[in-house]
């Protein structure tokens, strides 16, 4: 799953894909190095300029369809968490719906079962979007995690989204500190064992920052670290930055592994 942001802001381009042209260019760059899937985003994860529902619409539906026009047969996610973006995509072309904020608006289910096409359902710990924690704690982090993502995909099947288009993700740094995101890559079987398909977005994300007490542009050899131990934890879905890097990590991960 290779990463495209439509935002002036991103973390780790710093607006490099904003204009329409650029992120078209960068989808035709990550489908060329072998993505399976295009996440395209249209508002940063974390806090920055107000993105209301036009803006992010503005941002992501051209760019929806562009894609669809010119790449049939690559799978497009659309990165968001608000139904009203999530309706307007789906009727572009997009296949899957990346709820990265754990589900903040239920309505979004309901529009991936209408649209008959993918979630992922995700932890943040029921952060509001684009906050950060203060101190945040758990109990048992995989715990909260598992119980979390596990009934928003139940409850996503129960209204019609296909069982087999549905992914769990961890939420890697969604109100989550360095440790909880260490501790739930050490127990991702945990999640893979639910049976579920996992998704993990790892890429040059702030725990890997920190514990390698490295900047963000500095990130990627410890993001392929990540990214194999995910890859051997039962993994599935891996999005990235970094499209060729990881395709080879995984061939890597496979070929030690034994597993088709």
């Amino acid at each position: 799953m290779a990463v495209v942001n439509r935002t002036p802001d991103s973390f780790f381009d710093r607006g490099a894909t904003y204009g329409f042209d650029a992120a078209l260019a960068a989808v035709d760059k990550a489908v060329q190095e072998g993505a399976d899937i295009i996440d395209i985003g249209g508002v940063k994860a974390g806090p920055g300029q107000v993105v209301d529902v036009a803006e992010e619409l503005r941002r992501v539906v051209d760019l929806v369809a562009a894609v669809r026009e010119r790449h049939r047969e690559i799978v497009i996610s659309v990165d968001t968490w608000r139904a009203e973006v999530g309706r307007e995509v789906a009727a572009a072309g997009a296949d899957l719906l990346n709820d990265t904020w754990g589900g903040p608006d239920p309505r979004l289910a309901e529009v991936a079962a209408e649209h008959g096409i993918g979630l992922v359902c995700a932890h943040a710990g029921g952060l509001e979007p684009r906050t950060r924690p203060h101190r945040i704690a758990y109990d048992d982090v995989m715990a909260d995690v598992l119980a979390h993502v596990t009934a928003e995909a139940e409850r996503a099947s129960a209204l019609g989204v296909r069982r087999d288009a549905i992914m769990i993700d961890p939420a890697h740094d969604f109100g989550k500190n360095t440790r909880h995101s260490l501790e739930i890559t050490r127990r991702l079987d945990e999640m893979a064992a639910t049976g579920w398909p996992v998704l993990v977005a790892v890429s040059n994300k702030d725990f890997i920052g920190e514990t390698l007490g490295q900047p963000v542009e500095k990130r990627g050899v410890g993001t392929m670290a990540v990214l194999g131990v995910s890859a051997w934890l039962g993994a599935r879905v891996f999005r990235v930055h970094d499209v060729a890097g990881t395709r080879d990590a995984l061939a890597a991960v496979t070929a030690l592994s034994g597993r088709p």
